[in-house]
């Protein structure tokens, strides 16, 4: 259809065949497009003498000063009492967000039906989102890619994209648990981990691989099950792991959640821990420290991962420079291994 009078956002946006959140930016000398796209879009706007209003610029593009924290509407437990890890990072984002003089928006969105995130964005509700890659469909990635929308994730990226990230050193922390349960002298360690097609759990197999393999062992199939980080699934993964290894004296679980399901499941069945089997768990939540058995597990500080994925989203927002931080973790010993 020929547009004879460009007269808004949208006419623009048809003729350059790009979204009309694009022509703001390129209308506004946004850093975040190439300057290619930026001097086409302007051009086409200079020919048919279109340009933005000042205060409608204000309202539609980056002046939001509100970032969006995406949780798939798939995940109905994420907020519920037991995630304490949704909790305490959300924590510091809010946080981190509030001294940096920007709100925070809790956005649920359909991985299915990713349309609702042009609904934010694209009426310059926010100005950028939040991310957690383990619990997001890659087609909510992909669909802020293809609206060049700021994000950020926490997680470890997909490889050929460039987007910032924050995430753990995941191979050091699967090194760290297994190495310690190998130190204290278990000899069949199995691994409960989570989403197997999850980057993040992959490192941590990765790490608990390379420490069997320098204590000269190799990881055994009927050792390894995976969860979902949930509670539930914890349970299931550990009544599992029973039945295919029952000789097993010690696991090494991705999340502290999983943890005490499977601890849980464990003692249930008799055995003791960790007498008889020694657990360590993942993240270092509130509540590893305040179970009945304070959790031996990895620490990875959630709450600065909240802050880190706030600071590094605004500053993606205000200079277009995309970082990629990974945070130390460390092996903390209590009483469950």
């Amino acid at each position: 259809m020929r547009i004879k009078n460009a007269k808004t956002l949208d006419d623009i946006a048809r003729l350059a065949k790009v979204s009309k959140s694009t022509v703001s930016r390129a209308l506004s000398d946004s850093p975040l497009l190439s300057l290619e796209t930026k001097q086409r879009i302007q051009a086409l706007a200079k020919k048919h003498n279109f340009s933005i209003n000042a205060s409608a610029r204000n309202l539609r593009v980056q002046q939001s000063h509100t970032i969006a924290f995406i949780t798939p509407d798939c995940e109905p437990n994420f907020f519920s009492p037991e995630s304490m890890f949704g909790f305490e990072i959300l924590g510091g984002i809010g946080n981190e967000l509030r001294s940096l003089g920007y709100d925070l928006l809790i956005a649920n969105v359909n991985p299915l039906d990713t349309t609702s995130i042009n609904s934010y964005f694209g009426s310059g509700r926010v100005d950028g989102f939040i991310v957690l890659s383990f619990q997001t469909n890659q087609s909510i990635i992909e669909k802020l890619i293809e609206l060049n929308a700021p994000f950020i994730i926490w997680g470890v990226p997909m490889s050929g994209f460039n987007y910032c990230s924050v995430t753990g050193e995941n191979i050091t922390g699967g090194m760290l648990a297994t190495q310690h349960l190998i130190h204290i002298g278990r000899q069949r360690i199995a691994f409960l981990g989570g989403p197997p097609d999850d980057l993040t759990v992959q490192h941590r197999y990765q790490g608990y691989e390379n420490a069997l393999q320098e204590a000269r062992r190799k990881p055994v199939s009927k050792c390894i099950v995976y969860g979902d980080y949930s509670y539930a699934s914890g349970l299931d993964a550990m009544q599992k792991l029973l039945k295919q290894a029952p000789d097993l004296d010690a696991v090494f679980v991705n999340s502290d959640l999983m943890a005490i399901a499977a601890i849980k499941v464990i003692l249930e069945s008799g055995r003791r821990v960790p007498e008889d089997v020694a657990v360590v768990g993942y993240d270092d939540v509130s509540i590893a420290t305040y179970n009945n058995l304070p959790l031996t597990t990895i620490r990875q500080n959630v709450p600065l991962a909240g802050r880190l994925l706030a600071q590094n989203l605004i500053h993606y927002i205000k200079t277009g420079e995309v970082t990629n931080v990974t945070t130390s973790v460390e092996l903390m010993i209590r009483k469950s291994a």
